[in-house]
């Protein structure tokens, strides 16, 4: 199970590393005033709304034919979706069309992913599984930024290339050692009825979907609009926002690979949660505050520390509690997160246009108002157990 849980990690953070790298090359690439803002958030948009449709039907098809098929083809895609947009140049349109194939295959590697961490875990041991699965996530979609920025030190398309090939190697290596995890006895056949995506929302559940977005809008909101604001606030560039992506970044591995993975047991999620959406909450507001790169870094990585803390323990719960089939499930969750993703630099980038500080305070505000979906969960699962042992 570790080999397999290595290559794993390696699929989700190619994926979501792919979400964030062009976030501080983009407005070198475009220039031009305004325009930066208008296409940053919607070719950040643009990915994820091609990753929200196909994600269910990815994660259906994975329930029938297996998750390894699913998951190569991905990684084949996704390779050819970065090579497209390295050699793009400024040519807008071709970014477009490397960012819709980026996301319809992304799709593919996300939730077949999830749900494969689900097929060869036990109750017992998912919340780990899952914490590892959550600081890949999450490395992912703070060192997209921080490669980008790093990497652009040796030109534009450099960070695209590099991308590519990690995909295409990752595809080899998950090619030569990835074993398939659902047996052709657990597969769903192709006459079965399929449920929608919806058939998971339901229940105590649904409040963990809604999380999960909230989770997701506000730190694709905060990715698109950190270094433009702190360009304004302290003059940085994009090898400096790089670095402060980076270190958010560890700080959020040592979280979910350390704290999450060792320490949290099943039961303790719900508490984590709240730590979580305090701390980002927190995080919001100190960005702020940024009066240098160190403090700007600090800042960012207090709002790191708390998505970390997050986003395992939301799959976690929504692994071991579905009675829906885990594709289908985990589909639903990387849905949401897509929606997020859809949503949350489109409307950061509006509050911005507004006023600059605004996707910080709105950010701030919905992570103390997601506190209410934890308890209303709590509320219901508790229901929910009473009338199941009641029934038996």
């Amino acid at each position: 199970m570790k080999k397999q849980m290595i290559i794993i990690m390696l699929l989700l953070m190619t994926v979501f590393i792919g979400f964030g790298i062009i976030i501080p090359i983009l407005p070198v690439i475009i220039g031009g005033g305004e325009g930066e803002g208008i296409h940053l958030a919607l070719l950040l948009s643009l990915y994820s709304a091609v990753s929200f449709i196909m994600s269910p039907w990815w994660g259906g098809v994975s329930d029938r034919i297996g998750r390894r098929p699913v998951l190569l083809t991905g990684l084949l895609g996704f390779s050819l979706s970065f090579f497209l947009f390295a050699i793009a140049g400024d040519n807008l349109w071709l970014m477009y069309v490397s960012r819709i194939i980026g996301g319809a295959f992304s799709g593919a590697v996300t939730s077949c992913a999830v749900a494969y961490v689900a097929d060869i875990t036990s109750e017992e041991e998912r919340t780990k599984g899952m914490g590892l699965v959550g600081m890949s996530i999450g490395l992912g979609f703070l060192f997209g930024p921080a490669l980008g920025g790093i990497l652009s030190v040796w030109g534009n398309s450099a960070p695209f290339f590099a991308s590519s090939l990690l995909s295409l190697l990752t595809f080899i290596f998950a090619f030569r050692f990835l074993t398939e995890s659902l047996p052709e006895s657990a597969r769903k056949q192709r006459t079965e009825e399929k449920p929608s995506r919806w058939t998971a929302f339901q229940g105590s559940l649904k409040y963990l979907y809604v999380l999960s977005f909230f989770v997701t809008f506000t730190l694709a909101g905060l990715e698109t609009t950190f270094q433009l604001f702190q360009m304004l606030k302290i003059g940085i560039g994009p090898y400096e926002a790089g670095m402060m992506f980076f270190v958010s970044g560890l700080v959020g591995a040592l979280i979910q690979g350390g704290v999450v993975r060792r320490h949290i047991k099943p039961g303790m999620e719900k508490n984590a949660i709240r730590l979580g959406l305090i701390l980002s909450a927190i995080g919001f507001v100190l960005i702020l505050f940024s009066t240098n790169v160190i403090t700007a870094a600090i800042y960012l990585s207090i709002f790191g520390a708390g998505n970390a803390l997050i986003r395992p323990c939301v799959i976690s719960l929504i692994t071991q509690k579905t009675n829906v089939g885990q594709g289908i499930a985990t589909g639903l969750n990387s849905s949401m997160d897509s929606l997020g993703r859809i949503a949350g630099p489109l409307v950061a980038m509006g509050l911005y246009g507004l006023e600059v500080s605004l996707p910080y305070i709105v950010g701030a505000i919905l992570c103390v108002a997601a506190l209410t979906l934890v308890a209303r969960f709590v509320k219901l699962d508790k229901r929910q157990g009473k009338v199941s042992k009641a029934a038996l």
